[in-house]
């Protein structure tokens, strides 16, 4: 059987900018059918959403999928809590790892890998206003030597 290929639907930027990316996992999401036709339409907001484990089940908090808009009745609310699929092994290990100060679980990027769309979930530690501005300053310096060089190549050819 050949291997499902990743098809991204979304991408949390805003994580890399607010906490540093420790780990990184895989989970499945249990969704309505007319939200995943709406994800398919590209109708989702990863920018607020946290992961928290509630007994024993790992939930996404704060991820918006729109109501779809040839749905009707069958449309769920677009901020509802939806769970996450993981091993019971998996979500007790990172429970505990989230219950340490300064951890959360924040999803990362949504995708379809095959017919199921997955989630990428990051074990996350938060930035310090210090923390993003150096890694602001090592972005411009790298923009920066990155224009150098290429007008520098552009100048000798």
């Amino acid at each position: 059987m050949a291997a499902a290929e990743k098809k991204p639907i979304a991408t949390n930027r805003k994580a890399f900018h607010e906490y540093f990316v420790e780990d990184r996992f895989e989970a499945g999401i249990s969704l309505a059918g007319t939200e995943v036709k709406s994800i398919r339409q590209g109708g989702v907001n990863l920018k607020d959403a946290f992961c928290t484990v509630t007994n024993g089940e790992m939930i996404v908090r704060g991820l918006r999928i729109s109501p779809y808009e040839k749905g009707n009745i069958f449309n769920k609310d677009p901020l509802r809590p939806r769970r996450l699929l993981m091993h019971k092994r998996e979500i007790r290990r990172l429970g505990a790892k989230v219950a340490q100060q300064g951890y959360a679980l924040i999803p990362l990027n949504l995708y379809f890998l095959g017919p199921y769309v997955k989630v990428e979930l990051g074990l996350c530690r938060g930035k310090k206003l210090h923390d993003k501005r150096d890694a602001e300053a090592d972005r411009s310096a790298k923009r920066e030597i990155d224009r150098a060089m290429k007008e520098r190549r552009n100048g000798n050819e």
